[in-house]
């Protein structure tokens, strides 16, 4: 533990305290071997020289983060270490690769951010501040890059957080590996889950800890071969079985048993039970409830546990039938029977309790009683059935319910396994072992001694471990370390577990023994290891003995240690239990082998301990450690108390102090030449010119007479004892130089005084003569005065009398001046006035030339009129928008239009319905004609066939017979008449049949001419739609000609014209108002000729590609083949057209006056296809596609993304600017679909679209746009959809570039961060004097990276420039990079401590003030404004370098130093600063100890800042990035090809 040596007087000591175990103060007088201390708290304390250890009193007033990094590597030095980390709420440090925690007994979750995690992650062992994920990290790390097993062992004692440290661990782990399987919870979730479950089976209360695991737990990650996690295993040991039957006060028996007698009162009465203080093993302590616990609510959420983690219903109260009959079966007492050494139920009560368990276990009650009262004994002639006396029926029952409770705990752990998942292809794991510590308490039994030969088995290896790394930094030093010897303690484990000769094989040799008692053991255990320097006996003890252990001497009882000891496994418990109805209870005792049925086989927990403990090993020796020792703070679970007993006896317990005597027997301090030279150069006078540090140390340790130091290749290693050697001549020069400083000073302060005195004598004479000079030069001052007030006074009189002369001469030549310039004027303006007047003359007549001219034939009077017409609809409309004052006219027009539709619609339906009646009246008329006609077909038939009967009657005749006349007139007559009717009849017939004939001529005549009327009609709705496209070109040249005169008329007006000349532009305006009426008079005489026509006939247009027909039903159809063809070759001309327009999106790559020249003619392209207004197209989808393909092809293109930025943000202004998505309502959107089912209402639609689509884009004629409502264009969804798309991949490539500017800087800033270190070859004068030139080389070598980093930011905003991204855009993104700067270098400033010095501070400042040149030397003002994002940074780096800082206050220093970082930010910087340039001391103590106030009243963010990666900008910002202003769509020409096709 280091050799006290060179204790002098002045010399400051850790010395002894029986209340703080140790204090500091300072030796004050040495007497022989003894030394007074005057310590800190002011007592006085006289104690050996041997017994005090050095003090290093210029250890940082925050600790070391490594306590090998400790000057003085002792007990004291490690516990004041702690102490002043864990004030500062540093909970983890370093002893080598041993990680230290300390509970702090409260939350702290910015330590396990997943902000803290991405800091951690990858990052070297040590780079960071100490912390769990450090060792996580570097055991995945190792386990990646050396494809081996790794291991964590966590330990501790109860309380000292080993399941929350667990539990941290394997979220880094699932932070790191994730999942291969990305279904269902993680692994590190499933794990966490059944942890519940396991600490409601397997923890209990206990003496230090209210939820002690009583069971080691040593869970396996497995990961495949990409690192990912591929399943788990959660491994248990050593479950405590001896505490189901027995416990002592004030502790309690396992969670489960309190959670089943608070469940709920159905659940309660299903198992018969009750208040825990009614059953004998719960009964056996005082103590029934855990403080902050509610039973009722812990079994709930074990229940709930029990669900997540795949157990079912049916196992769960199968789970806790079990549980309660253990219950009930220690209430099962026995007494003597009747036959001698039998036993039999004590009671009624003991009978129901023996019923009540054999019902919850589904087993056979006699079979149940005769297995507790009896054993059956197997001999070779027959088995024999023994009885039980009383005692050794209770231990029978104990057997049995440690037995059923250990199997069920077994069932519960095999069930989580499987739930998880393990995976049998796994190529490594890590494994996290959290087992319980050392244990020692007043009374210690069987349990402890297997928990402490545990902790033995667990302390050689860590002891293997640290002298392995010793020996390996040994190695790599190249040092001799031949003679170091390893401290082990093989003697401990061979006296507990050696076989034959160990406790546990003595034990296990009196269980076998039946009369044997635990006295017995004793002695035998006496007998045999007497000579042992492990063990010995207390004094007037019988049954108890002490075993030396590392951590301490333990003293054990051996009452019970027979008793705890067997397990085994009665036939008749197995039998009973297999042959159970219910098949849970059946599955815990699977049938055993033949043999071992036969009889009771004995089974010594020790012995099965011992194998378990012994598999642990096996496992732990193929994998590659790391340790956590948890250490608690107090005794009483509360945070910011430090008690230094308890801290100091978990630090033996857990082996820390064990492996500082190990480093302690090498070479306890460890320095790098440079930090050597840095401590002690000024012992290092005599050492010659020119040498290196490594010869330099060399001369200071000989010069020192040290003996055995080694030196290596970047270290000197020191043995216990020379370092504060050193420091003791270190002092001593110190000293004498503090003296030479202190005689100077006061040399200094008495010539100071002597000076000062001869000052003030020299300054009285100097105002004495003063006074006198001041009055001769009062005097002197009178005269010249009065000469001067003279001369003035003369000067004013001739300047007075020069001024009148000179006004008056500057009046007459300003009134000459005046009037020969209005003269001029006058002239000029006349002269201007005729020729304006001749000019406007002469237009008039050529005008009135010209329209004579048209008017004088017929076809252009037509065309005139619907001109006319045309202006006077478009006059009406611009006349609307610009006053409203013919918003009355356009409702009484829209009401025309809609009855000319209505007459239209009733004429039609009336035409239909004549026709419809014409065609019926035909068709019955040729039904009746075609009844008469078959009468009288019927009756010639009728005649016909009379005739041929009378043919037949005469030809039948007989010849003989002579004919005699006879005369029917009757018959004849009726003939006669018949045959004249149907005569008649046909004669009508056929003359209604020719009128018929006449009908139905006249209305193919009517329909003939109906249809020549039709084509003529829509021949002349032709030509006067031709007529009015013609008048309205003329129209749109009297309109400009119209607004021309009128801003010539508001000009003259401002200019002041003559009243003539005003005249006369006021009648040539009236002139061509009087004419735009004519148009209107004569626009309405169209508008009648069209409607009337329209009524007429039917008709069919064609405008702008919309068809609207009115069907006719003698009108042949079109042939289907040339609509489809045409059709197709409409579509092949689209797709061409489509394909030029993404050719020139990619191929146009210039820009005109800082605008994207592809982005303009892409918006000037749709605008004129009118394509937003369009229901459905492709055009939208394909632009998308060829950005989103160009983007992901040019990834780590910055000038390609940058030049996609600026080309989508410029088409989003446009779409932003002109389209607009807003749904009309319904009405409206019906009496625009009637409107337009008129020839009129389509002509007026046309006119409209036409003028509409005039304002805003008339194509490539160069038109300009106005920004008003009524140039916007109503978009449709595919437009909608396409804004979206281009709103996306603009915000895409922004964090594109963003993110890869990123990644550029981000390896240069893990530079910058850190002052690069020295080089290790410097000469002894580099170190005393320093080189100038060396300095400023290394000065200028540690900028580059600041430049490189100012390099990457200028590359980045010289592209932006180049490719015109908007300057919005640009700041915005500079904004962010600027703040990822800041929020690297100031987390990392945090979370190193070697970046918290004076030195780092002045590098860091100057790197800063690097990049601020940076920001003041470029043109771009989107790169000067982030330099506020760097205030975090320049606030701590600020707080570094500032001198004095013990002087400030808190209230300085949060609202005038750091006033934008936080308490807790603050609070770190300063505990961590350390002055390695002056050495001086950080913030005052009080200031620290305000600041922890504070920062435990307030709630405990993080400390750290986080990035913002998000899009700090919507679309419009986008718009309002380009100006604002009209959109001119004349300033960019389109390609020629594309022109064309235009």
């Amino acid at each position: 533990m280091g050799t006290p040596v060179n204790i002098t007087l002045g010399s400051h000591v850790w010395v002894e305290d029986p209340e703080l175990s140790w204090t500091n103060g300072e030796v004050t007088e040495i007497k022989g071997t003894n030394a007074t201390i005057l310590t800190s708290d002011g007592k006085t304390i006289v104690a050996s020289i041997s017994s005090l250890y050095p003090k290093d009193t210029e250890a940082p007033p925050a600790g070391v983060d490594d306590m090998t990094k400790l000057a003085y590597l002792h007990e004291p030095g490690v516990l004041h270490n702690l102490a002043c980390r864990f004030s500062l709420n540093e909970i983890y440090t370093y002893t080598g690769n041993i990680l230290i925690a300390v509970n702090p007994f409260q939350r702290l979750p910015h330590l396990y951010s997943v902000h803290m995690m991405e800091q951690y992650k990858g990052a070297a062992f040590g780079e960071l501040s100490p912390h769990l994920f450090a060792v996580a990290d570097t055991s995945y790390r190792a386990m990646i890059n050396e494809a081996k097993s790794q291991s964590i062992l966590v330990s501790g004692e109860s309380g000292a957080g080993k399941t929350e440290t667990t539990k941290m661990l394997m979220r880094y782990l699932a932070f790191m590996g994730g999942r291969s399987d990305t279904e269902g919870r993680s692994v590190e979730q499933q794990v966490l889950e059944s942890n519940p479950v396991l600490e409601a089976f397997g923890n209990a209360k206990t003496v230090k800890n209210n939820n002690s695991s009583r069971f080691g737990k040593f869970v396996e990650i497995q990961f495949d071969k990409r690192g990912k996690i591929s399943g788990a295993a959660i491994r248990t040991y050593l479950l405590e079985r001896s505490r189901v039957c027995q416990v002592s006060d004030p502790e309690r028996n396992y969670h489960c048993f309190y959670m089943l007698c608070a469940a709920p009162p159905e659940e309660v009465k299903k198992f018969k039970l009750g208040d825990p203080r009614t059953f004998h093993y719960l009964n056996q302590t005082n103590c029934y409830e855990v403080s902050n616990v509610d039973d009722a609510r812990e079994y709930l959420e074990t229940r709930n546990a029990m669900d997540i983690v795949g157990i079912g219903q049916e196992s769960q109260d199968a789970i806790f039938r079990v549980v309660a009959a253990i219950l009930h079966l220690g209430n099962v007492n026995f007494i003597k029977g009747e036959d001698a050494d039998s036993s039999k139920l004590k009671d009624d009560k003991s009978r129901y309790h023996l019923q009540t368990a054999a019902e919850l276990l589904m087993c056979n009650e006699k079979m149940l009683e005769d297995s507790l009262c009896k054993r059956v004994i197997v001999t070779p002639d027959g088995n024999i059935t023994k009885p039980l006396d009383p005692e050794s029926a209770a231990l029978n029952r104990d057997a049995l319910a440690k037995t059923v409770y250990s199997r069920l705990f077994d069932w519960i752990v095999d069930k989580i396994n499987s739930s998880i998942g393990q995976d049998p292809n796994a190529t490594s794991l890590i494994g996290v072992l959290d087992i319980y510590g050392f244990e020692s308490f007043k009374i210690n039994s069987f349990e402890q001694l297997c928990i402490n030969l545990t902790n033995e088995k667990l302390q050689q290896h860590f002891n293997q471990h640290v002298f392995k790394m010793e020996q390996e930094e040994y190695t790599r030093e190249e040092i001799d370390w031949s003679y170091v010897e390893f401290v082990d303690n093989q003697d401990v484990l061979d006296l507990i577990e050696k076989k034959p000769g160990g406790i546990i094989a003595l034990l296990d040799e009196a269980c076998m023994f039946p009369k044997s008692t635990h006295e017995t053991f004793a002695q035998k255990m006496y007998q045999t290891y007497k000579g042992h320097k492990r063990f010995s006996k207390p004094k007037l003890a019988r049954t108890a003995f002490t075993v030396n252990h590392y951590a301490g001497d333990v003293t054990y009882s051996a009452e019970f240690f027979l008793d705890k000891n067997k397990d085994y496994v009665v036939a008749e418990h197995q039998a009973l239990l297999d042959a159970s109805k219910c098949s849970f209870v059946a599955n815990l005792f699977p049938p055993l082998p033949e043999d071992a049925s036969k009889q009771s086989k004995f089974s010594s927990i020790g012995t099965r301990f011992k194998q378990q403990l012994q598999a642990l090993m096996e496992t732990l020796n193929t994998t590659e450690p790391h340790y956590i020792r948890c250490v608690k703070p107090n005794t009483v679970l509360k945070p910011s108390i430090f008690e230094n007993d308890t801290v100091l006896n978990q630090l033996r317990c857990g082996g820390v102090l064990e492996a500082i005597r190990i480093s302690c027997a090498g070479y306890p301090t460890k320095r790098a030449f440079d930090e050597f030279l840095d401590r002690f150069v000024m012992l290092a006078t005599d050492v010659p010119e020119g040498s290196d540090e490594k010869s330099a140390c060399a001369s200071i340790c000989d010069k020192m007479g040290l003996k055995g130091y080694q030196i290596g290749k970047t270290k000197i290693f020191l043995r216990a004892g020379q370092m504060a050697e050193l420091d003791a001549r270190r002092t001593e020069v110190l000293a004498a130089a503090t003296r030479l400083i202190q005689r100077q000073i006061r040399t200094y302060l008495t010539r100071k005084e002597f000076l000062g005195q001869k000052k003030a004598t020299i300054f009285v004479q100097k105002l004495l003569r003063a006074q006198l000079a001041r009055k001769l030069y009062q005097n002197m001052r009178r005269e010249a005065a009065s000469i001067c007030i003279q001369k003035n006074t003369r000067a004013h009189r001739a300047r007075m009398c020069y001024t009148k002369l000179q006004a008056s001469a500057t009046v007459i030549q300003t009134g000459l001046r005046a009037m020969d310039a209005r003269n001029k004027h006058r002239h000029k303006r006349r002269t201007k006035a005729a020729i304006i007047v001749q000019r406007e003359w002469r237009r008039y007549q050529a005008h009135e030339a010209y329209n004579q001219y048209k008017k004088s034939t017929l076809a252009l009077q037509c065309l005139w009129r619907a001109k006319v017409a045309r202006k006077e609809l478009k006059k009406l409309k611009m006349a609307a928008r610009e006053t409203g004052a013919l918003k009355e006219a356009k409702d009484k027009l829209e009401k025309r239009v809609e009855e000319l539709t209505w007459r239209l619609e009733l004429e039609k339906h009336q035409k239909v319905d004549l026709e419809e009646a014409k065609a019926q009246e035909i068709a019955n008329l040729q039904n009746a004609l075609t009844e008469l006609q078959e009468k009288l077909d019927e009756a010639q038939t009728a005649i016909i066939q009379e005739k041929e009967a009378a043919k037949l009657a005469i030809e039948q005749a007989p010849p003989v017979i002579k004919e005699v006349p006879v005369v029917d007139n009757t018959q004849l007559e009726l003939l006669s008449s018949q045959n004249n009717e149907l005569e008649v009849e046909v004669e009508k017939l056929k003359g209604k049949i020719e009128e018929f004939e006449a009908v139905c001529s006249a209305l193919e005549r009517d329909n003939k001419e109906s249809i020549d009327d039709a084509e003529e009609a829509k021949s002349k709705a032709i030509q006067l739609q031709e007529v009015i496209e013609r008048l309205q070109t003329n129209q749109s040249n009297l309109e400009s000609e119209n607004q021309i005169l009128r801003q010539q008329a508001l000009t003259a007006s401002t200019s002041a014209v003559e009243p003539e000349e005003l005249n006369s532009l006021k009648e040539r305006i009236a002139i061509l108002e009087s004419e735009n009426e004519t148009l209107r008079r004569q626009t309405a005489v169209v508008e009648k000729i069209v409607a009337n026509e329209a009524v007429s006939a039917s008709a069919k247009d064609l405008e702008n590609g919309h068809q609207t027909e009115v069907v006719q039903e003698t009108k042949e159809p079109r042939t289907p083949v040339t609509v489809l063809a045409t059709q197709r070759s409409l579509t092949d001309r689209q797709k061409e057209s489509h394909d030029v327009l993404l050719t020139c999106l990619t191929e146009e790559r210039r820009f005109d006056n800082g605008r994207s020249v592809a982005a303009w003619i892409i918006y000037k392209t749709l605008l004129q296809w009118r394509s937003f207004e369009l229901e459905k197209t492709n055009i939208f989808d394909r632009i998308v596609h060829k950005i989103r393909s160009s983007i992901e092809k040019s990834q780590d293109d910055t000038r390609e993304l940058t030049y996609w930025l600026t080309t989508s943000s410029t088409l989003l202004y446009l779409l932003q600017s002109t389209l607009k998505f807003s749904n009309t309502n319904n009405s409206a959107s019906r009496r625009n679909r009637s409107s337009q089912t008129t020839l009129f209402g389509r002509l007026v639609q046309g006119m409209q679209s036409s003028s509409l689509g005039l304002e805003t884009s008339s194509g490539y004629s160069g038109m300009v746009g106005i920004s008003n409502d009524q140039a916007m264009v109503e978009a449709k969804y595919p437009a909608l959809l396409f804004k979206q798309h281009l709103a996306a991949y603009v915000e895409k490539t922004y964090g594109m570039i963003r993110d890869s500017l990123k990644k550029e800087i981000n390896p240069l800033l893990n530079l910058c961060i850190h002052a690069p270190r020295p080089t290790r070859a410097r000469t002894l004068r580099d170190v005393t004097k320093g080189s100038h030139l060396n300095a400023a080389a290394k000065q200028q070598a540690s900028y580059v990276q600041w430049q490189n980093i100012t390099e990457k930011l200028e590359h980045t905003l010289t592209l932006m420039a180049e490719n015109h991204v908007p300057s919005m855009i640009t700041r915005k993104l500079f904004h962010q990079v600027f703040s990822y700067i800041n929020v690297q270098l100031f987390n990392s400033l945090l979370l190193r401590r070697e970046c918290c010095s004076f030195s780092n501070g002045e590098y860091l400042k100057m790197g800063l003030h690097e990049l601020e040149q940076w920001c003041m030397k470029t043109e771009d003002e989107a790169a000067r404004s982030p330099w506020d994002e760097l205030q975090h940074i320049r606030q701590a780096v600020k707080f570094l370098v500032l001198h004095q800082k013990t002087q400030k206050s808190l209230e300085e220093i949060t609202k005038e130093i750091c006033p934008v970082l936080s308490i807790p930010q603050v609070y770190r910087i300063g505990t961590m600063f350390l002055d390695d340039k002056y050495g001086t001391q950080g913030l005052s103590p009080e200031v620290i100890k305000l600041m922890a106030e504070d920062s435990v009243n307030m709630t405990y963010p993080s400390f750290l800042l986080d990035v913002d990666s998000s899009i700090p900008f919507s679309v419009e910002d986008v718009s309002q990035s380009f100006n604002g202003g009209t959109i001119s769509l004349s300033v960019v020409d389109p390609p020629p090809l594309l022109r064309q096709r235009s």
